[in-house]
């Protein structure tokens, strides 16, 4: 066979070949984080990001297990990507707000899933008498989580700043930013 023959059996080859097969890691598809609700919300949030959770990469997707203590709650906060959620154990009220300020929530028994449109604003409260437990799937590898409790009282924004933007007395501010440890 000359060369050119040699060239085309290559690419004949290459076009069959799986390599998306290799675009995400198979190493460990089992993750496992910690369950325990430990934090001043009642809630503990176990991420599986493919920065944690290796084998996401490449799937366009992730995960996170919410378990609620007894009037736990997922507070305010957003994501760049859309969100699933069904919950397992329990009974939450699970809602979001949309730009025209109009809030949609509901009361989530098990097995009841609820979606949360991209970028908008949204919550959970452990409504129930026992601990509650749900599975959110998101549509993006890394979706990021900007709690808005935290952005406004937990970071280096000035108390002042804080109470001008929320219309909080400087004294809730205060309040809230030694909740956080910022005072």
């Amino acid at each position: 066979m000359n060369n050119l023959s040699y060239f085309f059996v290559l690419c004949l080859l290459a076009t069959l070949s799986h390599a998306i097969e290799l675009d995400f890691c198979v190493g460990d598809p089992r993750f496992r984080g910690e369950k325990t609700p430990n934090n001043v919300f009642g809630n503990n949030v176990t991420l599986a990001f493919s920065d944690v959770f290796p084998a996401f990469n490449g799937l366009g997707i992730s995960m996170a297990r919410l378990d609620f203590a007894v009037g736990g709650v997922i507070p305010v906060h957003s994501h760049r990507t859309s969100e699933v959620l069904i919950l397992v154990k329990g009974s939450i009220i699970a809602g979001f707000i949309d730009t025209n300020n109009t809030a949609y929530y509901k009361r989530l028994e098990v097995g009841d899933v609820m979606v949360f449109p991209q970028a908008m604003l949204h919550f959970q409260i452990n409504v129930g008498k026992t601990p509650a437990t749900a599975f959110v799937s998101l549509n993006g590898a890394n979706p990021a989580l900007q709690l808005t409790p935290t952005a406004l009282f937990a970071g280096n924004l000035p108390a002042d700043i804080a109470q001008k933007i929320t219309l909080v007395s400087q004294k809730e501010v205060m309040q809230m930013k030694r909740i956080f440890g910022t005072a």
